[in-house]
């Protein structure tokens, strides 16, 4: 039974490598077969002028949830910050990367 679990989580996560592989100009789209862990809780540092900070995210890493700790991001001027996140769609998790908005 759990090899077939496997299998099949590793045919989800395939088909999302082979949707991106299909175009040249495509982004980097992480799908993962179960939700990540709880987002850890981290202090943000001090406001620094001409940053913002992004806070920490799991992603996902050969087969496995690895948290990435927050850091800071040059601030944009007339943007604001979206941070990534996780997403769930059709039995996966997709992460939807930070960007400027």
């Amino acid at each position: 039974m759990k090899i077939r679990l496997l299998i099949a989580q590793a045919a989800i996560v395939m088909a999302g490598v082979a949707a991106v592989a299909g175009s040249a100009s495509a982004e980097v789209i992480i799908v993962a077969p179960n939700a990540p862990p709880p987002v850890r809780v981290e202090v943000a540092p001090p406001a620094r002028a001409g940053y913002v900070w992004d806070q920490g995210h799991w992603r996902w890493e050969h087969g496995q949830y690895v948290w990435n700790p927050g850091h800071w991001q040059v601030e944009r001027v007339g943007y604001h910050w979206v941070p990534g996140h996780w997403v769930a769609r059709r039995g996966a998790w997709r992460y939807m990367p930070g960007h400027w908005a």
